[in-house]
């Protein structure tokens, strides 16, 4: 599985209504703000599990809390449900992927999608724990280790423009596969 699957399956078009509710966006603001959001995070993680100790730390948060259970709670929250604890974890999560540089990546996503920095911010929050979501369940369903998590990282971006890295033009095509969801 990869974004572009995740993306064109029901769970997809929740993540899309929801965010362009939360935030008074219309359907095509949403889809360029995830489309510009996800590969950012992914990528971001990807770097991290390049070095060992990045590697083990992020299998061990995927161990624990991010195991992928969420997606199974997820059109709940996105319904309706209370998402302060969501985007609380979401902030934590985006300190540990990028440090210093959130506000880089925010401001990259704001300008990618035509929406203010704060809604940006608050996309990239909601945003952080379902990819953790989405890649613990990919990490159990494949029984990955530490080792295995930068080939899982690579084959969830590898439906956005070919493969790894957060630099990539990923957005442009999520942000089609997006556009289709709302036609």
């Amino acid at each position: 599985m990869n974004i572009s699957d995740l993306l064109q399956g029901p769970l997809g078009g929740s993540i899309m209504k929801s965010v362009a509710g939360q935030f008074g966006l219309n359907e095509k603001q949403a889809g360029d703000a995830i489309g510009a959001a996800l590969p950012q995070i992914l990528g971001g993680l990807e770097k991290n599990a390049k070095t060992k100790d990045g590697a083990e730390s992020l299998n061990k948060a995927l161990e624990s809390k991010h195991d992928g259970s969420l997606l199974d709670s997820l059109g709940g929250l996105l319904g309706g449900g209370n998402m302060d604890s969501l985007l609380k974890d979401g902030k934590g999560i985006l300190g540990h992927i990028f440090g210093n540089d959130v506000g880089k990546v925010q401001s990259d996503v704001a300008k990618k999608s035509g929406i203010s920095l704060e809604k940006a911010g608050s996309i990239l929050m909601l945003l952080a724990p379902i990819a953790m979501a989405l890649l613990g369940k990919q990490k159990k369903t494949q029984k990955a280790d530490a080792g295995g998590l930068g080939g899982l990282l690579g084959g969830l971006l590898g439906g956005l423009a070919g493969g790894s890295s957060s630099k990539s033009s990923g957005g442009d095509v999520l942000g089609s596969i997006l556009g289709n969801l709302i036609k």
